[in-house]
């Protein structure tokens, strides 16, 4: 059983999955505030709220601005930054084949301000911001904007789901949850379809709150239950689920895996280990999803 780091923040423990993703190291470069739009990576600013939101962007060898890209919003756990992401879920090689953006903000102080924590930024306000900047400057396909995390990030992209609903049209979470308060009203749910995938491990903590959070997801979204795809790995479990918004849930269940990314390589919490990618997953589902009005 993978052991989950506890994080300790103004000498109290978060509850959640405010969990350790890898230290929030300065970068050697600084911030730049624009840069043409061309192939490679990029680190950014964007301004909201009056502070100054970093985040790096990885554009395509075959990147053009005139032609309309998919967009990936990944966001990393608690305490971390964009690098975090970058360097353990592999999306910029997924990016280069299926030609789409990745962008990887940066929380402030580490953190997202998500359902459960961490912090008190306007961070709904800042990733609608940053979309809207990366289709209007960036070329990317409103249409097909997602976004993906993992821990707080994972929470984050549920919470953004809800508040921010028409501007993903779907969220991939991995070891994260819909819980805490905000979530305690039946009428927090999306007004516009967003579709889920996510991945929860049997060995995560969080486990129970996951499974609850999904199930009161679908309840208040009218979810029945379709027919299931191949998972291709003895032990895992997918369910699928149509929303009567024309949203979809998918769910896999990992019963050996704890609080990590299954399949990636490296990073703090990756596990290679889990039997499915689910990047690669995350990714398939995005592309069979485009926003639904």
């Amino acid at each position: 059983m993978r052991r989950l780091l506890a994080v300790a923040a103004a000498g109290l423990v978060l509850f959640g999955t405010a969990c350790d993703g890898g230290a929030a190291t300065p970068e050697s470069s600084p911030a730049g505030t624009a840069a043409e739009p061309a192939p490679g990576d990029h680190r950014l600013t964007l301004t909201h709220g009056g502070k100054e939101r970093s985040y790096l962007l990885h554009a395509p060898p075959t990147y053009d601005r005139a032609k309309p890209s998919a967009l990936v919003v990944a966001l990393h756990p608690y305490p971390g930054r964009g690098t975090v992401m970058q360097e353990m879920v592999g999306l910029d090689a997924l990016a280069d084949r299926e030609n789409i953006l990745v962008a990887y903000p940066d929380g402030l102080a580490g953190g997202f301000n998500a359902l459960i924590c961490c912090g008190t930024a306007d961070d709904v306000g800042f990733l609608t911001a940053l979309t809207e900047h990366l289709v209007k400057s960036w070329g990317a396909d409103a249409d097909r904007v997602y976004l993906t995390g993992i821990s707080n990030g994972g929470d984050m992209s549920f919470r953004a789901a809800v508040e921010a609903a028409g501007v993903f049209a779907a969220i991939g979470v991995v070891s994260g949850g819909y819980s805490g308060p905000l979530t305690e009203p039946d009428d927090y749910v999306p007004k516009q379809p967003v579709s889920v995938i996510t991945f929860i491990g049997g060995q995560d903590r969080y486990f129970d709150a996951f499974r609850t959070g999904l199930q009161t997801w679908q309840r208040r979204l009218g979810c029945k239950p379709a027919p299931a795809g191949p998972n291709g790995t003895p032990g895992v479990t997918r369910t699928d689920a149509r929303c009567a918004d024309g949203s979809d849930v998918t769910v896999y269940t990992l019963p050996e895996m704890g609080h990590s990314w299954p399949g990636a390589t490296s990073g703090q919490l990756a596990d290679a280990d889990a039997g499915v990618t689910a990047t690669d997953l995350i990714w398939e589902f995005f592309a069979a999803h485009p926003r639904r009005s």
